[in-house]
């Protein structure tokens, strides 16, 4: 019943959105240092973001990791996904201290090496890695995220290069200092106050030591632009079908006023979570609400940290797709196919492609 009332819900967003899109514009190009590329995000986002911190190791500095495991903890089953990796009842929960199999996981990153399928692993260990989790977290228990930092320090990642930090008040949720619902929730928007600013911790681990500046005011000194995602992917076959890939015809970027006035800048991706995406519409949606919205974009606390730092922020959206994906999440367990954690998977080129146009744009 619960995803029979969530497609509906869908029908009534598609029948919405000419109210609410912008026209998207062309994604820019901008004086951005590719290789000081960064990535993070909640739960599915984090599980993206892994797989983009790992298959494109050459270019991504750093990474943020909210409430999720290791690259390929699925090993391409809904199931393993859906059991050991995560818990989603009324599956039975098998996770534990060893349930996402860190050692299978690591040769099978070793494996998509040698068949050229991710970059080397080896450059792992030079990235600047912050993970988050959360005491109160019963849908990626502490466990999956622990095991997450053990896949990173069996691959090279020194201890001064990883931080981990635990939250014992926070549920599955992005921990802002003063948005969202109760720090201990585990429910829409999945924006949690918990006095503990995780896009600051994030982008100041990822680009630190020096601390990053904050904000002049409180309100958005740059702008956020909704751009054209679909120039993104193929023009012909499977893909090419409107929301096919599981991307959705539009996302957000931040860009801040020096950046787009030609200074040398960084940029950031930021990835929602499943059931955060733009046009995601909740089952209990009403005519005030009736979809999500820039909700993770405008709220997770990011812009806040990319005006004073020089940070160009990405955001690509998801979307739902009946029977496969009806949270809208990222594809981490193969909905796709079988390349959704590899340099050939939809998902992964598509992102990859936003990332190189709009670094396209650098002063050499």
């Amino acid at each position: 019943m619960r995803v029979v009332l969530r497609l509906f819900g869908l029908a009534l967003n598609v029948l919405s959105l000419c109210g609410y899109a912008q026209t998207p514009q062309p994604l820019p190009a901008l004086n951005i240092d590719i290789t000081q590329t960064s990535v993070s995000g909640l739960s599915s986002g984090g599980y993206m973001a892994v797989q983009l911190a790992v298959a494109y190791s050459s270019i991504v500095s750093g990474a943020g990791v909210v409430a999720a495991g290791p690259y390929f903890c699925s090993q391409g089953k809904l199931l393993t996904a859906m059991t050991q990796c995560s818990c989603n009842p009324p599956l039975p929960c098998g996770v534990s201290a060893t349930s996402t199999a860190v050692p299978s996981l690591v040769l099978a990153t070793r494996q998509a090496f040698a068949r050229k399928l991710i970059d080397d692993p080896a450059k792992l260990a030079g990235q600047r890695v912050v993970t988050i989790s959360g005491q109160k977290d019963t849908t990626v228990p502490q466990a999956v995220v622990q095991q997450l930092d053990d896949y990173y320090r069996t691959l090279g990642l020194p201890p001064a290069g990883l931080s981990a930090i635990s939250l014992d008040n926070a549920g599955h949720t992005m921990p802002t200092l003063n948005y969202g619902v109760a720090c201990g929730d585990s429910v829409s928007p999945f924006i949690g106050k918990c006095q503990f600013d995780g896009a600051k911790a994030i982008l100041g681990w990822i680009y630190g030591p020096a601390p990053l500046k904050p904000r002049t005011g409180s309100a958005p000194a740059g702008h956020f632009v909704q751009f054209d995602q679909t120039a993104f992917l193929p023009k012909s076959g499977r893909w090419s079908v409107p929301g096919a890939a599981g991307l959705d015809s539009t996302g957000w970027v931040y860009i801040p006023e020096d950046c787009k006035a030609g200074a040398r800048c960084r940029l950031h991706v930021a990835l929602h979570g499943c059931e955060q995406g733009q046009d995601y519409v909740p089952a209990d949606s009403s005519g005030s609400k009736p979809y999500y919205g820039t909700t993770f974009v405008k709220h997770a606390g990011y812009d806040r940290w990319a005006d004073n730092n020089q940070i160009v922020v990405l955001y690509p959206q998801a979307v739902v797709i009946p029977v496969s994906n009806p949270l809208g999440c990222w594809d981490w367990w193969g909905y796709t196919d079988s390349h959704f954690a590899d340099r050939k998977g939809v998902q992964m080129q598509a992102i990859r492609a936003m990332i190189d146009r709009l670094s396209s744009g650098a002063n050499q």
